[in-house]
């Protein structure tokens, strides 16, 4: 027993040793100089160090492992480094993996992406896709055409957008020059660039790319001062012709049912004035919406939203959570006559806001399960072909695009792809507002590392290389635009011995076949019976 102590405080009885040595040889003059100073001051130190941990009480570890026990956080603190660039390998996704994030920034800097000796994936392991080709090959089809036009009938300025743009994150949660970089590159790529909730600040105006203006539950940039929805404030804003669409902020898929509270020593001036709140006191994101409590409301008030932004394209994003909910949306739809023109899928799996582990990992539909059952309940109420459908939700590659593209998408939105582009690391620091890069803080010496004409334009030699990568996949499948991507497409491995193409995976609703009571499935079904324009409870 003794022995085992005397084993924990070996490393003290050490320092607290040499430190008397020195000090003994220092006094008889046989160890002088720099290095007699600096061994006595080091070992001083430790000895000192070693007495605060026998006595400190907030580590145990520490009160029976005096000064070696510091080995364990010195460790701990570059974990994530020593596993990031030493132990994983290319394909381990925590969350992006190497192979992942390499694509990106090779695509950003116009450096050569091509794969050497072949795949470093097992294509007989579960779960891996691909896409089936054609032994009639098609011609590589023009990148430029890869558009769609977002506004139904009701929209009187339909927006032509691409069909792979920035996702939404707030300035605020980025850096002044990460926001400008970014919009310069939707600019000079002729795509657009979501300004997430923390509203359209002064930074998404410099460039002139196209914006698609975010309304989440705080109303920032259009409330007032009791923090409601100030009709005023957002026309003046929806008014700009920066301004292409209007997207309504029901829930995310890094927290959806979940607030945010901005505290006040973070609430800069910058940030006060874009968002309209005051400094000096917390900036509030409430979990749900004052403007409207029923799904008849919000339908309501997405036409109010379309009527002062003059005829913009609106509609809504959400991370799916219970079903019916937002089948109530889609009869409050149908009871109402008002259709939006746009509704973005985000999946569980999102993750550029900071949010508690828990509803990061356990709360949330999957992108590619909501994308479906959002799909499937249009077509099954007859409003799919008169309502385009957006997705965000950890896609990077063009591959990733085709996969979503196939099953319902009409285009995608990436947030943590077009970080990378810009120069995340994956330090996984966004929260500590210590981002190595500068991409993800508000420490301007931090953020000035950014430099935004070579960023901005690494933004869009990423958007313009995914883009023709996809257009070499959909030649290669006989096909000539995304458009024309269906689920028998691509094929997915459910086991060792068997893969199935994906419409064999996943059901597919028929047109109006939920309004004329047709549908085959019991979860559709029964889903839409519980439904009700008039509320979000189930019936």
């Amino acid at each position: 027993m003794t022995k085992f102590r005397l084993g924990r405080y070996t490393a003290f009885i050490l320092c607290a040793a040499v430190f008397i040595a020195a000090l003994l040889s220092r006094q008889s003059g046989s160890l002088g100089g720099f290095w007699g100073g600096a061994l006595i001051a080091l070992s001083g130190f430790l000895t000192l160090l070693g007495c605060w941990d026998l006595f400190q009480t907030r580590h145990s570890v520490l009160r029976n492992y005096p000064v070696i026990g510091h080995i364990r956080w010195m460790v701990e603190m570059i974990r994530p480094e020593i596993r990031q660039y030493l132990l994983e390998s290319d394909t381990d996704a925590t969350p992006f993996s190497r192979e992942q994030r390499s694509t990106v920034y090779r695509r950003a800097k116009e450096a050569a992406s091509d794969h050497p000796f072949g795949t470093i994936r097992d294509v007989y392991a579960i779960d891996y896709e691909f896409i089936q080709h054609s032994l009639t090959p098609a011609p590589v089809p023009d990148p430029a055409s890869f558009r769609i036009t977002i506004g139904n009938e009701q929209c009187a300025q339909p927006y032509s957008a691409s069909i792979f743009n920035i996702s939404a994150m707030s300035f605020g949660a980025l850096s002044a020059n990460a926001i400008r970089a970014l919009n310069k590159g939707a600019a000079l790529g002729g795509f657009y660039h979501d300004t997430g909730e923390g509203s359209l600040s002064a930074y998404h105006r410099e460039n002139g790319g196209d914006i698609v203006w975010q309304i989440a539950s705080g109303y920032f940039g259009c409330r007032d001062e009791q923090g409601h929805f100030d009709p005023e404030r957002f026309a003046a804003q929806a008014a700009s012709p920066q301004v292409k669409m209007i997207e309504l902020k029901l829930s995310q898929g890094a927290k959806p049912g979940h607030g945010g509270v901005l505290p006040a020593r973070k609430v800069t001036r910058e940030i006060a004035e874009t968002r309209g709140v005051p400094m000096g006191v917390d900036c509030v994101s409430p979990a749900r919406h004052s403007a409207f409590s029923t799904p008849t409301e919000m339908i309501a008030f997405l036409q109010e939203l379309r009527t002062l932004s003059g005829g913009k394209p609106v509609g809504f994003k959400l991370c799916i959570g219970l079903p019916w909910e937002f089948m109530a949306i889609v009869k409050a739809m149908l009871a109402t006559g008002i259709v939006p023109d746009f509704i973005v899928v985000d999946g569980g799996e999102g993750g550029t806001g900071a949010a508690p582990v828990e509803f990061s990992d356990h709360i949330g539909v999957p992108m590619r399960e909501g994308l479906l059952f959002v799909h499937n309940t249009l077509v099954g109420a007859g409003l799919r072909d008169r309502i385009r459908i957006g997705v965000a939700g950890r896609l990077t590659s063009a591959f990733d695009l085709a996969a979503v593209l196939a099953i319902g998408a009409d285009w995608v939105n990436a947030a943590r792809g077009y970080m990378f582009a810009l120069g995340c690391i994956q330090s996984m620091s966004c929260h500590t507002n210590r981002c190595p890069v500068g991409v993800a803080t508000q420490d301007v010496k931090r953020s000035r590392a950014l430099v935004v004409p070579d960023k901005a334009e690494r933004v869009w030699r990423y958007h313009e290389r995914t883009v023709q990568a996809l257009a070499e996949m959909l030649a290669a499948a006989g096909l000539s635009h995304p458009e024309e991507l269906l689920p028998h497409h691509l094929v997915h491995r459910v086991n060792n011995v068997e893969i199935r193409q994906f419409d064999r995976m996943h059901y597919f609703a028929e047109p109006n076949d939920l309004i004329e009571g047709r549908s085959t499935s019991s979860f559709y079904s029964d889903s839409w019976a519980r439904a009700s324009a008039e509320s979000f409870a189930p019936a």
